[in-house]
Order: C-alpha cells, then structure tokens, then sequence
C-alpha cells in the first residue's frame, strides 16, 4: 500500500518505519526542512529504541523516503494518515490547528480517492470536523474528489512505541464507510496475523477510545500516589499494598507503581483536554479533575520531603543534590513536562546546588531548563554523586538497578536518598549507610 505519514515526531515517525517495516511504501512528510534533511540522511531526532535502525534499513531497501512537498506525498499515496502535534492551549483545551493545516493541505493536492487517517490523539468530533475542512478546501479549488475521514487513535508508549506499534494489543478503526475500513483493515493484516485485533467502530467512539484509555492509566496513577501519602501518614508501606491489590484479577498490577507523577506528552495533555471537552458538553468531569490535581502536587512532593528532611540539617540553601534521572520515564529523551523540571524549580527556590545526570535526555534538558549559577551537568551518576549532600532518583532508568552503592556513599558529603521510584529496599539502603526517604513508605534513618 502506498501511505503518507504527515508529521515525523514520536507516532509519526514510529508508524511510518513500522508500516515500511511490514512492506508498505511510505512517505513521511514533514514542513520543518532541516527535519527532514536529517530524516533522509538516516539521523533520528529522537531518542526511541530500536527506530534508528528501523529507519536507516527501510531507508536503504527504499520503502521509506521522506519530503516536505505536499504535491508529492499526497499524489503517491492512496491513504494519507495525519500523525502532528496536538498541543493544549492555555485553558486546557485541545489545539487541533496544526491538524486542520494538514487536512488543507493534503486537500489542495488531493485528485482522486484518498483516505485521509486521524492518527494525532484529537478531540471527540474532529473526523467531522476534518471532513469539513477538506470540503471547504474542496470548493475553494471548484472540486468535488471523493475522500473518507477515518479515525485510527495511537497507543504507543514512549520507550517501547516501535514494539507496540509491530505488535499491538489492539487497532482501533473508526469509521462509517466500509471501503475505507476494508482498506485500513488490509493495512494493518500484517500486524494481526496471530489474531485479529482489529476493533471497527464508528468515529466518534474512536476518538474517545484514546481520551479514556490514557484517563484511566493516569487515574490509576494517581490513585496509587494517593494511597502511598496516605500509606505514609498511617505507617503502612505502599509497596506492600500495591502487591495486596494487584493480586486481585479485577485489578491486576499495571500502572499501581507510586512515584514523583506522570509526565510526557499524553497523560497530561489528554486529562486536561478531555476536562475541557465535559465543560463543553455540560459535565461535571470531577473525578479527572482530580486526577490532574493528584499529579501536580504529586510533582512537588519529593521537593517538600527534602524540604523537612534538611530543615533541621542547616536548610537547602547551599546544600548540593545530586538528581539521577532527568527524563520523565526510561528510554526516552522526552522531557516534556516531566516531574524532574518540578523538583529542579523547588531546589532552586530554596538555594540548593544541583548536580544533574540522565543517560540520554541532558541535550533536551538544556533547551527546557534554564543556564543558572546553581546547575552543573554531570557524565553519569558517579560524578553527579561527588560531595553531594543528598541523591535524588526521578527516573528509573535500568542502569540505576544494581548500583554499586559504596563508592556512590564514599564521594558523597551526606548520607540521604531520595527515592522517587522506590526502586531500592529501605533496609538494604540502611545497611549501606543512607538515610533512605521514599514514596509511601516510612522514612529509613541511620539515627532509628
């Protein structure tokens, strides 16, 4: 099948070398030119596992290629998929211009049949309004070609989205004609050959399959980091607890990890966009509501721990943390709205020296975080360490896993942890020294 990809970020670019991959022939079109200079030379500007080599070897046996000129991509494709930024605006609600650029554009070009494929996560009604945008665009040309609108909602995780994307739990097809559904159905063939996941539906359903399948990820997120303050406050240990519930097969064990909050491109912006869309419609969307306030207080709570911990230690003024872990979850560089640049803004406030370190994510950090007197950049957590008061964990990348803790301890100037991700047993953490401070657990101190 001959596609278009419009947009080349994190679902765009991952769809696209996925679909070429299966033996499609796909074009990814991009109007950043710079972008897409880079894309043909085999250079990702993303940190993804396993996509790099996944677009230079599609690239070579030229089932890939990449172009900024529209005329182009939509003359030699018969599906067009709209895979670009759908940012939220300042009250929330979800920004669907760069998506109705796309559709006028892939319009003006449009001479015969074409399907036109919602893959950006949009609110509930935009294959509608889509619809109407080509129309519009249609009668401006004076032409009347005929086009479905289909919506086909992503469900990538960052850090495993090309795993996800070749082998995924379900594909959601959202659409009123038969044709058109036929013609994603045989797109997606090679993707369902051990059975069918394949879900047809209608477009409205579709997109509102994609807002509440991530609200119910981030409410169990924020539900389990409720239960951890809680947990704290009683002397239960969350970790206990979370093992109690998942047992249970009503529950299960996803997404009931406790931590410093959510953060990334979709979790945030879907809640907050499908809290606007309930204002709209007249719901009192009270429950999702919450789960946005969880998260954001979630963020501060770490912050707040040091704060009490070092209260009676002199204060954070002139104290030196050092944060391992910068992006907002392992194996990805995304450091959109990420719990570390909340921690990073409360150190500061209070006088602190940070001391960052993150495998893979430090370049899109200096573009979010701003140069201050009080930053230094580590080469890896051994140095971010040195004559550090105290070390904060906020991203649980493996390498963190099995550190060897006593060279960590020798450099160090204090003795306190800050677990963010509970990744470490308290009384293995005691045993080597540390005061270990975690999420929903009783605090570990050497002076118990």
């Amino acid at each position: 099948m001959q596609i278009l990809i419009v947009g080349t970020g994190y679902v765009g670019l991952v769809t696209g070398a996925c679909f070429a991959e299966m033996g499609h022939t796909v074009i990814c079109l991009d109007i950043d030119r710079d972008k897409i200079e880079k894309l043909q030379q085999g250079i990702i500007p993303i940190f993804e596992p396993g996509l790099e080599e996944l677009v230079k070897r599609n690239l070579t046996q030229k089932r890939l290629s990449f172009t900024t000129d529209y005329k182009y991509g939509v003359s030699n494709a018969k599906v067009c998929f709209i895979a670009v930024p759908t940012p939220s605006r300042d009250d929330g609600s979800c920004d669907t211009s760069y998506v109705e650029s796309a559709a006028r554009s892939i319009a003006k070009e449009m001479n015969e049949y074409k399907i036109i494929v919602n893959k950006s996560t949009v609110p509930v009604g935009t294959a509608d309004f889509v619809t109407k945008t080509v129309r519009d665009e249609q009668k401006k040309r004076g032409s009347s070609v005929p086009f479905d609108v289909v919506s086909n909602p992503e469900f990538l995780k960052e850090g495993a989205a090309v795993q996800d994307c070749l082998k995924p739990d379900r594909i959601i097809i959202g659409s009123d004609s038969p044709k058109a559904a036929d013609v994603l159905k045989e797109i997606y063939s090679a993707f369902t050959l051990s059975h069918d996941r394949i879900i047809h539906m209608d477009t409205l359903s579709a997109e509102m399959t994609k807002y509440a399948a991530n609200a119910m990820l981030a409410t169990r997120i924020s539900f389990m980091n409720e239960i951890a303050e809680i947990c704290k406050k009683v002397g239960a240990n969350v970790n206990e607890v979370r093992k109690g519930i998942g047992s249970d097969s009503r529950i299960g064990y996803s997404f009931l990890y406790p931590g410093v909050g959510y953060g990334g491109s979709c979790f945030p912006k879907d809640i907050r966009a499908l809290v606007s869309k309930s204002k709209q419609v007249g719901v009192d969307a009270s429950i999702l509501e919450a789960v946005d306030a969880v998260n954001n207080r979630q963020k501060k709570l770490l912050g707040k721990k040091m704060i009490h911990y070092f209260a009676s230690r002199g204060g954070l003024k002139g104290k030196t943390v050092a944060i391992w872990g910068l992006s907002f979850k392992p194996d990805t560089d995304d450091m959109r709205e990420a719990p570390s640049l909340s921690l990073i803004e409360q150190l500061l406030s209070q006088g602190a020296l940070l001391r960052l370190f993150d495998p893979v994510a430090i370049p899109n950090a200096k573009k979010m975080i701003p140069d201050h007197a009080n930053i230094t950049w580590c080469a890896d957590e051994m140095e971010a360490a040195a004559e550090a008061d105290a070390v904060a964990l906020l991203t649980e990348w493996k390498q963190f896993r099995l550190v060897d803790f006593k060279p960590i301890r020798d450099r160090m100037r204090g003795i306190a942890f800050f677990d963010g991700r509970n990744q470490y047993k308290p009384i293995d953490m005691k045993n080597r020294g540390f005061d270990y401070i975690s999420i929903g657990a009783p605090d570990i101190l050497q002076s118990q």
